[in-house]
């Protein structure tokens, strides 16, 4: 494999730019051209595609978002839309696809894939949804943007003694909130997996403060419900004080952590070897800190599910 491509796609995290990076960078290593193709699948069919070289990433590891940019793709999803692609793909001479993204991007490279179109997937989103891999590019860093936050909202909190209900990203994943409870401290959590006792959280809080607690911080996951219309109910059934916090889009900015780029640098050089060895159709994977890949679609099938002990963690230590 001479040539090949590569693109974000859906929602951008921390780190993106380190994989587009390491691809880049690897590929013109073991003397492959490599075509940077903007705006994810939209690109893709419209043909927004240039050839890039080291110079083309230099200076981009402590960027976030991506330089690629990134778009939603609703025509891809159909045959015609597919198809397009795959032509824009053989005019270019690209033979081979890096997909950097979340779960939907690896559905489009999972249908260039089963027409015949080696491509590879790396997973980045700051939701770390993921579930063939125990970590997704932008995680780390998302987590500790949410950590700095909520630091900073405690200190107002406790000089007010109220409760601050912060908001986190995760519609259908409660990553984010279970990591920032147990490093935040908070005095509550609340995620998609696990219906919510609105009532137990209320005893807890008075519980704290009649011990002399006179702040609480809880983490909602955006997913389980709106921190707006939780301020009200918690105000009113415990008396303390409520307030909201929405951190939305915060979360997805900012330069990577050195877990990220490190992550991302890996996974993107090992995108790489599999397509210079014709093999596509993969996801690329983090397990015990070790850089696999897996077959995209038995990724694609795994059952989601949560890290239960992490979360009876954060319940734990949040009394």
């Amino acid at each position: 494999m001479k040539k090949i491509g590569v693109l974000t796609s859906g929602g951008d995290a921390p780190g993106m730019n380190a994989a587009i990076r390491a691809v880049v960078r690897t590929a013109i290593y073991k003397g492959m051209k490599v075509y940077g193709i903007r705006r994810g699948f939209q690109g893709l069919m419209h043909g927004d595609i240039d050839q890039m070289d080291a110079a083309s990433v230099g200076e981009i590891l402590h960027r976030g978002g991506t330089i690629l940019n990134t778009a939603r793709a609703e025509a891809f999803k159909t045959e015609e839309g597919i198809q397009k692609a795959l032509t824009v793909l053989k005019v270019f001479g690209i033979e081979g696809l890096v997909v950097i993204g979340g779960d939907g991007s690896f559905r489009g490279a999972r249908d260039l894939s089963q027409r015949g179109f080696p491509t590879i997937g790396i997973p980045g989103t700051i939701d770390n949804d993921i579930v063939c891999t125990e970590v997704t590019i932008g995680f780390d860093t998302a987590v500790n943007t949410v950590l700095e936050a909520i630091n900073k909202i405690r200190d107002t909190v406790a000089s007010h003694e109220r409760t601050n209900i912060i908001e986190v990203m995760g519609r259908h994943s409660g990553e984010i909130a279970i990591a920032t409870a147990i490093a935040g401290g908070a005095e509550g959590i609340i995620i998609p997996e696990v219906p919510v006792d609105i009532d137990l959280l209320c005893k807890r809080i008075i519980e704290g403060r009649n011990r002399g607690k006179t702040s609480s911080i809880i983490i909602l996951a955006e997913g389980a419900g709106k921190a707006m219309e939780l301020e009200e109910i918690i105000e009113k059934r415990t008396g303390m004080e409520t307030r909201a916090t929405v951190l939305g889009y915060l979360q997805r900015g900012g330069s990577p952590s050195a877990a990220d780029i490190i992550l991302a640098s890996r996974m993107g050089y090992h995108a790489v070897e599999l397509l210079e060895n014709n093999i596509g159709n993969r996801v690329v994977i983090s397990k015990n800190n070790k850089i696999m890949d897996e077959d995209i679609n038995k990724a694609l099938a795994m059952p989601s599910k949560f890290n239960e002990e992490l979360f009876e963690l954060a319940m734990v230590l949040s009394i």
